[in-house]
């Protein structure tokens, strides 16, 4: 049976558009967890290295004007909105938005690759806390995950191949491919399917570029520095195959569906750093972004899920 949606909203984690947005960010973001004070004023610094902005917001927004045309390929004239966890615009703020404008359906996108709770459910948490505090009626369904979609790995492979292309030919076999993913604590991972469709992705992107010499990595890990995360941590990493007499590495963060200071403050300013020290060459593979492979992959999703809805998309 085909259902009928009156919007898509689209979700994502937001970020400070400006140096004087950063603390009440993290603030926002920091909330309730056992972050450490230290932790705090160093991704403070991060922001501050990649320009004092993040990149996340301005990519979303190309993101949701790009799938709102494409959906019109399949027929489909659906507005897309952005809502975002830890800034404006604030989900609270697009469901209030969505309410004036008489959205009674809307098919959620959360934008993450995997699930977990921090990746997933506090998602759908906020949108039904909006939703209550708000006393607003509207029905909210859950795309899946793309991270097995064909177009999806094909998008990432070919950010990857852009890669190799920069290495010296007699180099590439020997090139370690990592493929990272943000860190999660370990009880959050063995709840939920995470790893395994981290795993999964990077074998599919590793079989797409037939490139046997690859490997999977965390980043980004944050919180009480006593509870146990996953690992091997990317920079742990690179120490361990410098010591194994790994040259070049290609690092493609495959945990995240567009720039973020994770990406351009851990991957291409901290972990490079690291490699050079340690006399490793570390390229970066672009996240997806706005590719039009990508966008595709989300719009044929939208379209299947249409037409033969799996019910609500939960862990």
């Amino acid at each position: 049976m085909t259902k009928a949606f009156d919007a898509v909203l689209m979700l994502a984690f937001g970020g400070p558009y400006s140096p004087e947005d950063i603390y009440p960010f993290l603030r926002i973001v920091t909330q309730g967890r056992r972050i450490p004070t230290e932790r705090i004023e160093e991704v403070a610094h991060h922001y501050m290295a990649i320009g004092g902005k993040s990149p996340i917001n301005e990519i979303t927004l190309r993101q949701a004007k790009a799938l709102e045309l494409r959906l019109k390929d399949y027929g489909y004239e659906l507005p897309v909105y952005i809502g975002m966890r830890n800034w404006h615009p604030f989900i609270s703020e697009t469901i209030t938005e969505m309410s004036k404008r008489g959205i009674k359906r809307a098919l959620g996108i959360i934008m993450s690759p995997f699930q977990c709770d921090a990746s997933w459910n506090q998602y759908q948490r906020s949108v039904k806390e909006a939703l209550e505090k708000g006393n607003i009626n509207i029905d909210v369904e859950y795309l899946p995950p793309v991270f097995d979609h064909p177009l999806f790995v094909e998008s990432c492979a070919e950010k990857v191949y852009e890669r190799f292309l920069e290495l010296p030919p007699e180099e590439l076999a020997n090139t370690l491919l990592v493929f990272t993913a943000h860190s999660i604590p370990i009880r959050m991972a063995e709840e939920s399917p995470y790893t395994e469709q981290f795993k999964t992705l990077a074998l599919s992107i590793a079989r797409k570029l037939k490139h046997q010499n690859w490997m999977i990595a965390y980043q980004s890990r944050s919180g009480n520095p006593m509870d146990p995360w996953l690992e091997p941590d990317i920079c742990d990493a690179i120490r361990e195959l410098a010591k194994q007499g790994v040259r070049y590495t290609v690092v493609q963060p495959i945990g995240f569906l567009c720039d973020h200071v994770e990406v351009l403050y851990d991957i291409g300013i901290e972990a490079k750093k690291i490699a050079e020290e340690n006399g490793v060459r570390l390229l970066r593979a672009n996240t997806v972004n706005d590719d039009p492979k990508f966008i595709h992959a989300l719009a044929e999703s939208v379209h299947s899920y249409i037409k033969e809805p799996r019910g609500k998309c939960e862990l």
